[in-house]
C-alpha cells in the first residue's frame, strides 16, 4: 500500500465520529463496559516507569522491588540501567523494557538499531521504540517504515517491540498514516504516547486506536494515570498495557 496516496481524511473523519458516538466527548469508557478488573489483572496491565532523568541505580533496584512484590507487568529502566534492572527482576519472570531513540525518535536507524541490540544484550525482554518523527512529518514515509522494520527485525522475536505513536504531533491524516504503517510492520504493540505534548490518557485515544489496527496487536497508553480507576477505564476502552510512574499507588489505593 502507497501510503503517499491514501486519501484519509473521509476515512478518519467517519471513524472518529463512531468512536465519539460510542464513548462521549469526554473520552469515558462505554457505560456496558466491564470495569470488574482484580487488583492482580491491574497489577499486570501496569509498566512501572522508572524514567525519571535523575534515576540512580539504587532507586532502579527499589523500584523492582516494588515490581516483584506486586507482580507488575514489567519495570521501563533507562538503558543505562537496564543490567542492573534485569539483574534485581531474575528469576521472577518479569521483563525488563527500555525505551529505544526515545523521545524524540530523531536518532538514526543504525544508531536506534545499536541501542536495540544492546539492551537485549544487557537483557531486556520489551522495548518501547520511537518512531522516526522527523521523517513522517516531513512525508518521508518509505523512510519511516524503513526504520521502524528495522528496528523490529532487529529485535528478531527476543525482545517485544512497542511501537511509540506520539498521537499530539500529528495531523488527522498522519495519524491514520502512522497506525496503518505501525501494524504492517508487524511491532507487538502500539504505544499511545503523551510524553511531547502533556496530554493525558483517555479511554477515546485507545478506542480510535483499536478502531483503526483491530485486535490483532497490543496497545500500551500512558499519560497522567495515577489511579486504579482510569486504569480500569482505558483497560474496558481496549488498552493491555498502561504506562505510570504512580504504580504502587495505584495498586494499594485502588
Amino acid at each position: 500500500m502507497d501510503l503517499n496516496n491514501i486519501d484519509v481524511r473521509e476515512i478518519v473523519e467517519k471513524v472518529t465520529k463512531e468512536v465519539y458516538a460510542r464513548i462521549g466527548t469526554q473520552g469515558a469508557a462505554p457505560q456496558s463496559a466491564n470495569l470488574s478488573f482484580t487488583g492482580s489483572e491491574v497489577a499486570a496491565c501496569l509498566e512501572h516507569s522508572l524514567l525519571n532523568p535523575d534515576m540512580t541505580r539504587e532507586t532502579m533496584i527499589a523500584g523492582c522491588a516494588d515490581v516483584k512484590k506486586y507482580r507488575f507487568g514489567n519495570v521501563c529502566a533507562t538503558p543505562y540501567l537496564v543490567s542492573d534492572a534485569a539483574e534485581a527482576l531474575r528469576g521472577s519472570g518479569i521483563p525488563v523494557c527500555v525505551p529505544i531513540g526515545f523521545p524524540h525518535g530523531a536518532a538514526s536507524t543504525a544508531a536506534k538499531c545499536t541501542e536495540i541490540r544492546e539492551a537485549i544484550k544487557n537483557g531486556a525482554g520489551e522495548m518501547d521504540a520511537a518512531l522516526q518523527i522527523t521523517a513522517i512529518k516531513s512525508g518521508d514515509w518509505d523512510e519511516a517504515e524503513k526504520d521502524l522494520c528495522e528496528m523490529i527485525d532487529v529485535a528478531g522475536g527476543r525482545a517485544k517491540v512497542k511501537a511509540i505513536y506520539e498521537q499530539g504531533l500529528f495531523s488527522e491524516d498522519e495519524k491514520l498514516k502512522v497506525l496503518t504503517m505501525i501494524k504492517r510492520c508487524g511491532a507487538d504493540y502500539i504505544k499511545i504516547s503523551n510524553a511531547l505534548t502533556g496530554k493525558k490518557a483517555t479511554a477515546e485515544d485507545v478506542q480510535f486506536v483499536r478502531s483503526i489496527v483491530g485486535k490483532g496487536i497490543g496497545i500500551k497508553i500512558d499519560g497522567g494515570v495515577k489511579t486504579a480507576a482510569s486504569v480500569k477505564e482505558l483497560l474496558a476502552a481496549g488498552a493491555d498495557r498502561i504506562g505510570a510512574s504512580a504504580s504502587v499507588k495505584i495498586v494499594t489505593e485502588g
